[in-house]
């Protein structure tokens, strides 16, 4: 079973699925850490068959008529992590773990990263998307920027204000005050983010640490 949760298989019986009249059912891919959606392919019966007992994803090219083992000449592998299908049971959703971080053929990270023709980053959850700025505003600095000033600042700065959040999350739970709460979290969780920032780990890392744990 490869990389594949070992209870897989049993819940995507690959009969159950329903192909359309060429054989085939539409892949959507995603990074497990994040929710990035990396891409979509085609997949028929026999290359489920292979992800499921492989770990990595095999799909169904319909311009070559042949199978086709995601990364297998790149070295991008995408690593099983969950399959799921849809309500219909003609759509499926794999959680991978994409070697190297590129998935897309033009060594983009996802295929969906063109918008009104502009390369920008592919939309991932919250936390990522907000990292994906400080870190931005690390590499290219802008004096008007509260994040920058806090960077220049350094471990002084920018650990003198996470203490200070640490402080203002407290107060705010034993206030019992739900809006506060939510609004002093955020605060911790972004000058947490500018310190992850500052010290180059990236924040996939961390969710790495939560994936074990949770484990």
């Amino acid at each position: 079973m490869g990389n594949v949760d070992m209870n897989l298989q049993p819940v995507i019986p690959v009969e159950a699925i329903q192909y359309d009249d060429q054989g085939l059912v539409p892949a959507i891919v995603q990074d497990y850490l994040d929710g990035t959606v990396l891409m979509m392919a085609w997949m028929n019966r026999e290359s489920l068959q292979k992800t499921l007992e492989t770990g990595e994803t095999w799909f169904w090219s319909r311009s070559r008529q042949e199978f086709w083992h995601k990364g297998a000449t790149s070295g991008h592998l995408q690593l099983v992590k969950t399959l799921r299908y849809d309500c219909d049971s003609d759509c499926l959703l794999i959680s991978v773990e994409q070697i190297g971080d590129i998935a897309c053929h033009t060594g983009e990270r996802s295929c969906f990263h063109q918008v009104n023709s502009h390369i920008e980053p592919p939309p991932a959850d919250t936390l990522s998307q907000v990292y994906g700025v400080v870190c931005d505003r690390r590499d290219h600095p802008n004096e008007a920027s509260y994040t920058c000033k806090l960077l220049e600042g350094g471990d002084n700065k920018i650990l003198k204000k996470i203490g200070e959040e640490a402080a203002e999350v407290v107060m705010a739970f034993k206030d019992d005050d739900p809006a506060a709460i939510a609004g002093e979290v955020a605060d911790l969780f972004y000058h947490t983010l500018v310190a992850l920032a500052h010290h180059k780990v990236d924040l996939k890392a961390v969710y790495r640490k939560l994936q074990e744990r949770r484990r």
